[in-house]
């Protein structure tokens, strides 16, 4: 079966679905009131310098500063900017160091507060954090991706045959002009030299526009807005196996056709409007898809399960038997196990979009080449995702580190948002616990006077005092001479009472 990409728009929000062989792969949620910054360039001011952090804050002109390391910040800033400052001191320092060795300068060598500095989002605002950026501007297209100011030739990783790596990195080489780095993106494979040509005069004529901009404009300032989720798609996801593009809006269907016939000619013939009565994401199982990936057990087909926990530091995943008892002895029942949820870890970490770090505790094995087999086969799964991830060794208690590049917010926080009664925990206290502080502040309010009073409850709740507290009940009645009046109330929540006195 083929790979598909299914796009749901509506005034609010456009959602696009990537599928592969007929499974919900990749999702993109993004909403008119929280638009993805990402891949943004802007003329921005700094407006303060941490030394102790090594970093800076850039005002770029949204709500929040946004933030920027010192190894994001190109060597060359100082010379580029010294004129904003006239000061002659800052010229001719050296800063002939590599990016990966910078960490030795001092940001407070690189960049002063007042300073305008061109910067591009490499992260979304998550959560309480602003937005982190880059002085290193890339811009993507279909084939290639510009990196002004660098030298540099790389090939996707994604494209494994060596010999078509080595020819798309000459072409790229023999293209490629002084002063400017390319990175040959997985869609180039195939591609002829008059195609990347075209993709990287566009890209050039891009930059310079961008650079016109900053000149004429005033920090902080939006100079170049990544493309809308519509044509991200055609650009980003639309790779030699995705057979069909189809979306519901006929306005986007019009302008995806003209871009595609502008820049990808040969993507055009793929794209497909939706005019069904049934919306498009129930029509091909979307919506039951988006439900489960909320969810925080997922079931294998052997009947083993993993559990997804996403915690403000990071996410643990733990791997258990379930229902699969095995045929044969114990270690190859769980190393079937462990396999099986290798690979689904690798699928639900790409389709929940989960970034940052990520602990797996797989089930304890006893030899080390089945431990060996379960990490190959996560990294194997893993291959697919175009996110960079990395796989470090099991820890002395098992656990199986990993990070995976984080540039907006998960499924999970895009789609919901913190319980208001357990305030994110996601537990509620018992009805016996409940019960037992119910009962303690009717003591307290019946030894200051009260002699009648009325208890509104949660049903879970209020069962528990009348039926396993019903003899603590009945002995407060008669120690104080009151009378207490238990009434169910199925639509309060079941932290919440209330206790009346008549």
């Amino acid at each position: 079966m083929s790979d598909s990409i299914l796009i749901n728009i509506t005034a609010q929000e456009c959602r696009v679905a990537l599928l592969e062989a007929g499974t919900l792969a990749e999702v993109y949620v993004e909403r008119r009131q929280s638009a993805n910054l990402a891949g943004n360039v802007y003329k921005g001011r700094v407006v303060r310098v941490l030394p102790g952090m090594r970093s800076a804050f850039v005002d770029i002109g949204l709500d929040k500063a946004a933030f920027l390391y010192v190894a994001d910040i190109r060597a060359d800033i100082v010379e580029e900017y010294a004129t904003l400052f006239e000061d002659e001191s800052l010229r001719g320092l050296d800063f002939s160091r590599e990016r990966s060795s910078r960490h030795a300068l001092h940001i407070e060598e690189l960049l002063r507060e007042g300073q305008e500095i061109v910067v591009q989002v490499s992260k979304n605002p998550l959560g309480s954090k602003g937005a982190r950026v880059t002085s290193y501007i890339t811009l993507p297209g279909r084939y290639l991706v510009l990196m002004p100011n660098l030298e540099h030739v790389g090939v996707s990783r994604r494209i494994s045959h060596e010999a078509e790596r080595q020819r798309l990195r000459q072409v790229v080489e023999a293209l490629r002009p002084q002063g400017f780095g390319l990175i040959v993106r997985t869609a180039s494979e195939g591609a002829g030299q008059e195609e990347l040509r075209r993709d990287l005069e566009f890209l050039l004529s891009l930059w310079q526009s961008i650079q016109d901009k900053a000149q004429r404009t005033r920090a902080p300032s939006l100079l170049y807005s990544d493309l809308d989720p519509v044509l991200r798609a055609i650009r980003d996801l639309m790779s030699p196996s995705v057979q069909h593009l189809v979306l519901d809006s006929q306005e986007h269907y019009l302008s995806a056709k003209e871009f595609a016939e502008q820049f990808f000619p040969e993507l055009a013939p793929k794209i497909e409007l939706y005019e069904a009565p049934e919306p498009i994401f129930e029509h091909y199982g979307i919506e039951g898809e988006l439900a489960r990936a909320l969810e925080r057990k997922v079931w294998l087909k052997s009947g083993g399960y993993i559990v997804i926990d996403q915690t403000e530091a990071m996410t643990v995943i733990d791997v258990n038997t379930g229902r699969y008892v095995g045929k044969e002895d114990l270690e190859d029942t769980i190393l079937r196990t462990n396999l099986e949820a290798a690979r689904e870890i690798a699928c639900q970490v790409r389709l929940r979009n989960l970034g940052g770090i990520i602990i797996i505790d797989f089930i304890d094995m006893e030899r080390a080449e089945n431990r060996a087999k379960v990490l190959q086969a996560l990294q194997e799964a893993l291959k697919k995702d175009r996110a960079r991830s990395s796989i470090f060794h099991t820890t002395e208690l098992g656990l199986v580190q990993m990070t995976r590049k984080r540039v907006r917010e998960s499924l999970l926080r895009t789609l919901s948002e913190p319980c208001p009664y357990c305030e994110g925990r996601g537990y509620v206290k018992s009805a016996a616990t409940l019960c037992y502080e119910i009962l303690r502040k009717s003591r307290k309010m019946i030894s200051s006077g009260a002699r009648k009073l009325l208890i509104l409850a949660h049903p879970a709740v209020a069962e528990f005092l009348l039926e396993e507290e019903r003899q603590a009940l009945e002995a407060l009645e008669a120690q104080w001479g009151v009378k207490i009046t238990i009434t169910e109330e199925p639509h309060m929540h079941q932290n919440h009472y209330e206790i009346t006195a008549l």
